[in-house]
């Protein structure tokens, strides 16, 4: 499967920029989730990346092949870039059966194929299932009810599933009744010299047009697949169907209507329609946002699974972070159209880039409390925070705050250095969703209203974010407190804890029970605790938070 590479990529409406300058390499073979909030322009660069919108300026390339690129005037249309979409919407065909849904595309393909001799193909299928004739009986009287009457559907499907075989096949199989015959195997024995009879006279044919036949039957010519602009015989459409059918286990609802289907069964039949052409690449915009919990959960198991046996670079659109979280290979978060970060999901939520990830990722949320404070001659930074709270944070490894500002407001120079380069040039537009510092929450008991004053803030100011599992409740911790709330869910427990007007969130993991009101004390574990700096909103370092 190709890797796509996006290069400037830009789309805007007049002022409104819903993309702006996008850079990304999306690997051969991974699980990429776009995730951000609604409108900050995840599903127009899916959309743009499959040919569905045409981006304002920058270069798209799948694989080997540029699909999109501004400066050449390069705009390959959607249905030749060999991409498939999954919806949210399953736009299954009412008045069409699951076999006719999925085929339906398969149908319209009109290209250049390899030449192949199907009934030769065929015939070879049989030939390897006759030479079982007694598993080919016993297959068949599986689907024989306890009145003694068999389901000749059920026993299509069987056969199929068995020896991988058309429904053509199958049935040139079941005609042959080896299963009411006296001696099945001398009839398999007479079939097979029948069907070798005429597999003989096809490769005689391909010799005589001076080709010679691969192992699955087509022709070749000076040891090249002899191409032909062709579409799909019923053989290749049937055998492409039953291949996604089993991959996604929809092949006993063949014969259904779309009404008479589960929302996770309707599901299963999209994502069958959209693999059976073979997709170099798989596009999913919200595909599970549709389903119920308990069957969305199911499905990302089963997008999981898919994602493996399929060997595709899945591209996958979502607003819910849990969804991110456990497909992923890797998260791009986008914010306003502008990346945030483009890693791992565990490095995502361990090192956020800045206040707006780590609030964003996380479910409880980060925990961020305002603090002060300057570095220390050893490295450490002391702290005064939740009204006067002493603590000391010490960085997991070297760390000049002289030297991380300096750096900081040189890529800031630099970022509005080719912003002025950008706005000089002729038919520029100046973004009207202007970039703005995220407005991180600081949860408290009495919460005024946010009316977006700007408040000054130095370099000794800064943000501490705590994850809730980080936040330990102890007999005797440095800080007192008191349970606000509890939340039991059986395995764990979400704690709020009132710290002065101060709010924190903690997990506890086990069936602990809290009541509200009771005295706590709390502490911070572990080397996770991330310092940000309150300037800019960038991750500083990580380390450990130590109360004094």
């Amino acid at each position: 499967m190709p890797k796509i590479t996006l290069t400037h990529v830009t789309k805007n409406w007049d002022k409104f920029y819903a993309v702006d300058d996008l850079n990304l390499v999306i690997e051969d073979n991974a699980f990429v989730t776009l995730l951000g909030p609604s409108g900050c322009g995840k599903t127009t660069t899916l959309r743009m990346i499959a040919g569905l919108e045409t981006p304002t300026s920058g270069r798209i390339t799948i694989g080997d092949q540029v699909v999109f690129d501004s400066d050449a005037g390069i705009n390959i249309p959607a249905n030749k870039r060999k991409v498939g979409f999954l919806f949210q919407n399953y736009a299954l065909w009412p008045n069409m059966t699951v076999y006719q849904n999925i085929s339906f595309g398969l149908s319209n393909i009109k290209e250049s194929l390899p030449k192949a001799d199907f009934t030769a193909r065929k015939n070879a299928a049989l030939i390897k299932a006759l030479e079982s004739p007694d598993d080919i009986i016993k297959t068949i009287q599986e689907c024989v009810d306890k009145k003694g009457k068999l389901d000749v559907n059920k026993a299509h499907i069987k056969l199929i599933d068995r020896y991988e075989i058309s429904i053509f096949a199958a049935k040139t199989l079941m005609s042959y009744k080896l299963h009411e015959s006296v001696e099945p195997a001398a009839v398999a024995k007479a079939k097979i010299a029948e069907l070798e009879k005429a597999l003989a006279e096809a490769e005689n044919k391909c010799k005589s047009a001076g080709c010679t036949f691969d192992s699955d039957y087509t022709y070749l010519k000076n040891g090249q697949p002899l191409m032909e602009v062709r579409k799909l015989s019923k053989e290749e459409i049937d055998l492409a169907v039953r291949r996604v059918a089993r991959i996604v286990k929809i092949g006993m609802f063949m014969d259904r209507y779309p009404a008479e289907l589960s929302g996770g069964q309707q599901q299963r039949v999209a994502i069958a329609r959209t693999l059976a052409p073979e997709p170099s690449v798989l596009f999913m915009d919200e595909p599970l946002s549709n389903l119920d919990a308990k069957l969305r959960l199911e499905m990302r198991s089963e997008l999981q699974r898919l994602h493996l046996e399929t060997g595709s670079t899945f591209v996958y659109v979502t607003h819910d972070q849990m969804e991110a979280m456990t497909l992923a290979t890797k998260i791009c978060l986008i914010e306003n159209g502008v990346l945030q970060q483009y890693e791992a999901p565990l490095t995502v939520y361990s090192q956020p880039a800045n206040t707006f990830v780590a609030d964003f990722v996380g479910n409880p949320a980060i925990n961020f409390i305002e603090a002060k404070g300057t570095q220390k001659a050893d490295g450490s930074i002391g702290l005064s925070l939740l009204n006067g709270v002493q603590a000391a944070f010490t960085p997991d490894g070297p760390l000049s705050l002289t030297q991380w500002y300096a750096d900081a407001e040189a890529a800031e120079a630099a970022r509005k250095a080719a912003e002025a380069e950008k706005s000089a040039k002729k038919g520029h537009i100046e973004k009207g969703n202007k970039d703005s510092l995220f407005r991180y929450h600081v949860a408290m008991v009495d919460e005024t209203e946010d009316f977006g004053d700007e408040v000054e803030v130095g370099e000794e100011d800064f943000v501490i974010g705590v994850r809730p599992e980080f936040l330990s409740l102890e007999e005797d911790g440095p800080i007192a407190g008191e349970v606000y709330s509890a939340m039991p869910t059986g395995m764990e427990t979400t704690v709020k804890i009132r710290v002065g007007e101060f709010l924190l969130t903690g997990v506890v993991f086990g069936g602990v029970l809290y009541r509200i009101g009771q005295k706590v004390t709390v502490d911070f574990r572990g080397n996770d605790v991330i310092l940000f700096s309150r300037k800019n909103g960038k991750r500083i370092a990580q380390g450990r938070l130590t109360v004094q």
